[in-house]
Protein backbone atom coordinates (compact mmCIF):
# COMPACT_ATOMS: atom_id res chain seq x y z
CA UNK A 1 0.00 0.00 0.00
CA UNK A 2 1.76 3.07 -0.79
CA UNK A 3 1.79 5.79 1.43
CA UNK A 4 2.89 9.36 1.42
CA UNK A 5 6.13 8.32 3.38
CA UNK A 6 9.54 9.22 1.57
CA UNK A 7 11.75 6.01 1.54
CA UNK A 8 14.14 7.32 -1.06
CA UNK A 9 15.25 10.58 -0.96
CA UNK A 10 17.45 12.16 -3.77
CA UNK A 11 18.52 15.46 -3.31
CA UNK A 12 20.93 18.09 -5.49
CA UNK A 13 22.30 14.34 -7.23
CA UNK A 14 25.24 15.59 -9.56
CA UNK A 15 26.44 12.61 -11.59
CA UNK A 16 28.42 11.32 -14.14
CA UNK A 17 32.18 10.09 -14.95
CA UNK A 18 35.37 12.36 -15.23
CA UNK A 19 34.97 15.37 -16.37
CA UNK A 20 31.36 14.39 -18.40
CA UNK A 21 28.32 15.46 -15.83
CA UNK A 22 25.29 13.19 -17.23
CA UNK A 23 23.11 14.38 -14.55
CA UNK A 24 22.70 17.89 -12.42
CA UNK A 25 21.47 18.40 -9.35
CA UNK A 26 18.80 15.87 -9.88
CA UNK A 27 16.43 15.80 -6.77
CA UNK A 28 13.00 13.52 -6.16
CA UNK A 29 11.25 11.09 -3.82
CA UNK A 30 10.25 7.35 -3.70
CA UNK A 31 7.27 6.70 -1.67
CA UNK A 32 6.99 3.35 0.40
CA UNK A 33 4.94 1.05 -1.09
CA UNK A 34 4.92 2.74 -4.87
CA UNK A 35 5.81 1.21 -7.89
CA UNK A 36 8.35 4.07 -9.19
CA UNK A 37 9.87 4.22 -12.57
CA UNK A 38 12.97 5.89 -14.33
CA UNK A 39 12.43 6.29 -17.85
CA UNK A 40 13.67 8.22 -20.91
CA UNK A 41 15.67 8.24 -24.21
CA UNK A 42 18.95 6.59 -24.77
CA UNK A 43 21.99 8.16 -22.90
CA UNK A 44 19.90 9.89 -20.79
CA UNK A 45 21.45 8.80 -17.24
CA UNK A 46 18.50 5.99 -16.44
CA UNK A 47 21.77 3.39 -15.60
CA UNK A 48 23.60 5.94 -13.94
CA UNK A 49 21.32 7.06 -11.68
CA UNK A 50 20.33 3.65 -10.75
CA UNK A 51 24.28 2.84 -10.04
CA UNK A 52 24.00 5.73 -7.54
CA UNK A 53 21.26 4.54 -5.87
CA UNK A 54 22.17 1.41 -5.42
CA UNK A 55 25.56 2.81 -3.82
CA UNK A 56 27.88 1.45 -6.92
CA UNK A 57 28.74 5.06 -7.65
CA UNK A 58 29.56 7.97 -5.45
CA UNK A 59 28.01 11.20 -6.87
CA UNK A 60 29.75 14.14 -8.14
CA UNK A 61 27.72 15.74 -5.50
CA UNK A 62 24.25 15.26 -3.57
CA UNK A 63 22.99 12.95 -1.07
CA UNK A 64 21.03 9.53 -1.60
CA UNK A 65 18.77 8.88 1.73
CA UNK A 66 17.61 5.22 2.05
CA UNK A 67 14.90 5.65 5.05
CA UNK A 68 16.26 8.90 6.13
CA UNK A 69 20.37 7.77 6.24
CA UNK A 70 22.72 8.99 3.53
CA UNK A 71 24.03 6.18 1.65
CA UNK A 72 26.60 8.51 0.21
CA UNK A 73 28.50 8.96 3.41
CA UNK A 74 27.60 5.61 4.70
CA UNK A 75 30.69 3.89 5.48
CA UNK A 76 31.29 0.47 7.16
CA UNK A 77 29.02 -1.50 9.53
CA UNK A 78 26.23 1.15 8.54
CA UNK A 79 26.67 1.26 5.20
CA UNK A 80 26.59 -2.66 4.90
CA UNK A 81 22.75 -2.31 6.70
CA UNK A 82 21.99 0.26 4.08
CA UNK A 83 22.57 -2.32 1.22
CA UNK A 84 20.57 -5.26 3.38
CA UNK A 85 17.83 -2.63 2.82
CA UNK A 86 17.08 -3.30 -0.87
CA UNK A 87 17.38 -5.66 -3.43
CA UNK A 88 18.74 -5.36 -7.21
CA UNK A 89 18.09 -7.49 -9.80
CA UNK A 90 19.80 -6.40 -13.24
CA UNK A 91 18.82 -6.72 -16.76
CA UNK A 92 20.44 -10.00 -17.65
CA UNK A 93 19.18 -11.44 -14.27
CA UNK A 94 23.12 -11.70 -13.56
CA UNK A 95 22.70 -15.30 -11.91
CA UNK A 96 25.82 -17.91 -12.09
CA UNK A 97 25.97 -20.24 -14.73
CA UNK A 98 27.57 -23.38 -12.45
CA UNK A 99 24.88 -22.68 -9.85
CA UNK A 100 21.48 -24.12 -9.17
CA UNK A 101 18.76 -21.88 -8.57
CA UNK A 102 18.54 -23.18 -5.02
CA UNK A 103 22.58 -22.32 -5.19
CA UNK A 104 21.62 -18.95 -6.85
CA UNK A 105 19.32 -17.33 -3.91
CA UNK A 106 20.75 -18.95 -0.88
CA UNK A 107 23.93 -16.75 -2.34
CA UNK A 108 22.97 -13.25 -0.14
CA UNK A 109 21.87 -15.39 3.13
CA UNK A 110 25.78 -17.49 2.97
CA UNK A 111 27.33 -13.65 3.05
CA UNK A 112 24.76 -11.28 5.12
CA UNK A 113 23.80 -13.83 7.72
CA UNK A 114 24.70 -16.41 9.97
CA UNK A 115 22.07 -19.48 9.40
CA UNK A 116 22.38 -23.02 9.12
CA UNK A 117 22.62 -24.75 5.55
CA UNK A 118 19.41 -26.07 6.05
CA UNK A 119 17.22 -22.53 7.13
CA UNK A 120 18.94 -21.19 4.13
CA UNK A 121 17.86 -23.71 1.58
CA UNK A 122 14.33 -23.65 3.57
CA UNK A 123 14.18 -19.53 2.67
CA UNK A 124 15.64 -19.44 -0.68
CA UNK A 125 12.70 -22.67 -1.21
CA UNK A 126 10.12 -20.03 -0.35
CA UNK A 127 11.55 -17.17 -2.50
CA UNK A 128 11.96 -19.13 -5.32
CA UNK A 129 8.02 -20.59 -4.52
CA UNK A 130 7.02 -17.16 -4.43
CA UNK A 131 8.10 -16.40 -7.70
CA UNK A 132 6.73 -19.37 -9.32
CA UNK A 133 9.89 -21.76 -9.21
CA UNK A 134 9.61 -24.14 -6.41
CA UNK A 135 9.93 -27.24 -9.17
CA UNK A 136 12.77 -26.03 -10.34
CA UNK A 137 15.24 -25.52 -7.67
CA UNK A 138 18.03 -27.98 -8.87
CA UNK A 139 18.10 -26.44 -12.65
CA UNK A 140 21.03 -24.50 -13.93
CA UNK A 141 19.98 -20.89 -15.40
CA UNK A 142 20.48 -22.39 -18.85
CA UNK A 143 17.92 -24.53 -18.54
CA UNK A 144 15.40 -21.86 -17.93
CA UNK A 145 13.61 -19.60 -20.13
CA UNK A 146 14.50 -15.90 -20.50
CA UNK A 147 11.72 -15.14 -17.87
CA UNK A 148 12.31 -17.62 -15.94
CA UNK A 149 16.02 -16.76 -15.04
CA UNK A 150 14.27 -12.96 -14.59
CA UNK A 151 11.72 -14.69 -12.03
CA UNK A 152 15.11 -16.30 -10.00
CA UNK A 153 16.97 -13.03 -10.16
CA UNK A 154 13.89 -11.57 -8.56
CA UNK A 155 13.70 -14.58 -5.72
CA UNK A 156 17.56 -13.66 -4.92
CA UNK A 157 16.98 -10.39 -4.89
CA UNK A 158 14.44 -11.00 -2.20
CA UNK A 159 16.33 -13.57 -0.30
CA UNK A 160 17.03 -10.95 2.73
CA UNK A 161 13.38 -9.54 2.89
CA UNK A 162 14.37 -6.16 1.34
CA UNK A 163 12.05 -3.21 1.63
CA UNK A 164 13.62 -1.90 -1.80
CA UNK A 165 13.60 -3.76 -5.18
CA UNK A 166 15.73 -1.84 -8.28
CA UNK A 167 15.22 -3.55 -10.89
CA UNK A 168 16.94 -2.52 -14.34
CA UNK A 169 15.01 -2.79 -17.67
CA UNK A 170 13.47 -6.11 -16.59
CA UNK A 171 11.32 -6.86 -19.70
CA UNK A 172 14.18 -6.39 -22.03
CA UNK A 173 14.61 -9.83 -23.97
CA UNK A 174 10.97 -11.17 -23.22
CA UNK A 175 7.72 -11.50 -25.54
CA UNK A 176 4.74 -9.78 -24.21
CA UNK A 177 3.20 -12.71 -22.88
CA UNK A 178 6.73 -12.97 -20.36
CA UNK A 179 6.58 -9.08 -20.00
CA UNK A 180 3.22 -9.05 -18.87
CA UNK A 181 3.63 -11.92 -16.93
CA UNK A 182 6.16 -10.76 -14.86
CA UNK A 183 4.12 -7.33 -14.55
CA UNK A 184 1.97 -9.00 -12.52
CA UNK A 185 4.56 -10.49 -10.19
CA UNK A 186 5.66 -7.69 -9.73
CA UNK A 187 2.38 -5.89 -8.69
CA UNK A 188 1.79 -9.03 -6.64
CA UNK A 189 5.19 -8.83 -4.73
CA UNK A 190 4.26 -4.72 -4.32
CA UNK A 191 1.09 -5.16 -3.15
CA UNK A 192 1.00 -8.06 -0.75
CA UNK A 193 4.34 -7.61 0.78
CA UNK A 194 4.61 -3.85 0.63
CA UNK A 195 7.47 -4.10 -1.16
CA UNK A 196 9.09 -0.59 -3.14
CA UNK A 197 10.07 -1.15 -6.66
CA UNK A 198 11.85 1.63 -8.38
CA UNK A 199 12.18 0.40 -12.14
CA UNK A 200 14.61 1.45 -14.61
CA UNK A 201 12.85 0.36 -18.26
CA UNK A 202 11.41 2.20 -21.47
CA UNK A 203 8.97 -0.44 -22.26
CA UNK A 204 5.54 1.41 -22.66
CA UNK A 205 2.90 -1.63 -21.82
CA UNK A 206 4.69 -2.35 -18.38
CA UNK A 207 5.29 1.56 -17.28
CA UNK A 208 1.23 1.76 -17.90
CA UNK A 209 0.60 -1.88 -15.97
CA UNK A 210 3.06 -1.67 -12.80
CA UNK A 211 4.15 2.02 -12.16
CA UNK A 212 1.99 4.55 -9.31
CA UNK A 213 4.41 7.48 -10.57
CA UNK A 214 7.69 7.58 -13.15
CA UNK A 215 10.27 10.77 -13.66
CA UNK A 216 11.58 11.30 -17.06
CA UNK A 217 15.29 12.10 -18.31
CA UNK A 218 16.44 14.10 -20.78
CA UNK A 219 19.89 14.01 -22.21
CA UNK A 220 20.27 17.90 -23.46
CA UNK A 221 18.48 18.86 -19.85
CA UNK A 222 20.82 16.36 -17.77
CA UNK A 223 18.34 16.10 -15.27
CA UNK A 224 14.43 15.34 -14.99
CA UNK A 225 11.91 17.33 -17.04
CA UNK A 226 8.96 15.13 -16.29
CA UNK A 227 7.13 13.99 -13.04
CA UNK A 228 3.93 12.17 -12.06
CA UNK A 229 1.46 9.15 -13.41
CA UNK A 230 2.27 7.79 -16.47
CA UNK A 231 -1.20 8.29 -17.93
CA UNK A 232 -1.27 12.11 -16.51
CA UNK A 233 1.66 12.68 -19.14
CA UNK A 234 0.58 11.31 -21.48
CA UNK A 235 -2.60 13.35 -21.71
CA UNK A 236 -1.84 16.41 -20.43
CA UNK A 237 2.25 16.86 -20.31
CA UNK A 238 3.28 20.35 -21.63
CA UNK A 239 6.34 18.98 -23.02
CA UNK A 240 6.20 17.63 -26.65
CA UNK A 241 9.08 15.62 -26.05
CA UNK A 242 7.01 13.65 -23.42
CA UNK A 243 3.91 13.23 -25.26
CA UNK A 244 6.04 11.56 -28.37
CA UNK A 245 7.56 9.54 -25.73
CA UNK A 246 3.73 8.40 -24.21
CA UNK A 247 2.11 8.14 -27.71
CA UNK A 248 5.08 6.73 -29.25
CA UNK A 249 5.35 9.44 -32.02
CA UNK A 250 7.91 9.79 -34.41
CA UNK A 251 9.29 13.70 -34.54
CA UNK A 252 8.14 15.61 -36.93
Amino acid sequence: MTTDEALIQVRGLTAGYGDDVLLREVSFDVRRGEVFAILGGSGCGKSTLLKHLIGLYRPMAGRVLIGGDDLVTAEGAERLALLRRFGVMYQSGALFGSMTLLENVRLPLEEYTDLPDEAMDLVARLKLDLVGLAPFCGHLPAELSGGMQKRAAIARAVALDPAILFLDEPSAGLDPITSAELDQLVLRLARSLGITFVVVTHELPSIYAIADRVIMLDKSARGIIAEGRPQELRDHSDNPWVRRFFNREAEQ
